[in-house]
């Protein structure tokens, strides 16, 4: 890694054409974002007017801002601990740090479309994180429930119900 990477910017485009300045350092905590600027010569300087746009078609803005707002803190403040399997408890409090399990406490619309945008953007951590939260929030339930959470309809005929 070039250490004027650290003091670039890269611009991250939404779904809706929002663009968001985020610093080289913060952003290459995608792998989609290591990708790009692997392929792109001009990422390495830091002319402005030279600076990466990165399309981010399958990312709204709102959920881009929380993407952002994750790795800022991971990358500024305190990097979460490894979530790690067989998970040591059922509450995500006990997994992770306490900024961590509040960044997942969304309601479950924004809780999908980030793990989406993480898998997307190719963050391990953030997208670890947020299957952690579905895992969270499925455990326990019955299958009629996690249909109902997931959206999926129960097209099983009476019989195979049975059987």
């Amino acid at each position: 890694m070039d250490g004027d990477d650290v003091h670039g910017t890269v611009k991250l485009v939404s779904k809706e054409g929002d663009t968001f300045e985020v610093p080289v350092e913060i952003a290459k905590l995608s792998n989609l974002v290591i990708t790009t600027l692997g392929e792109d010569d001009c990422a390495d300087d830091n002319d402005d007017t030279n600076m990466v746009e990165i399309p981010l078609p399958n990312v709204k803005a709102t959920v881009l801002a929380k993407v952002i707002e994750y790795c800022t803190h991971y990358k500024q403040v305190e990097s979460m601990t490894s979530i790690t399997t067989p998970l040591k408890s059922n509450r995500i409090e006990d997994i992770v740090q306490e900024w961590y399990a509040d960044f997942v406490n969304v309601d479950q619309t924004l809780l999908f479309e980030l793990v989406t945008a993480a898998n997307f953007m190719d963050i391990k951590a953030l997208l670890d994180l947020t299957c952690l939260a579905v895992s969270v929030l499925i455990k326990g339930k019955s299958a009629e429930e996690i249909r109902r959470i997931f959206n999926i309809s129960n097209d099983f005929s009476s019989e195979e119900r049975r059987g």
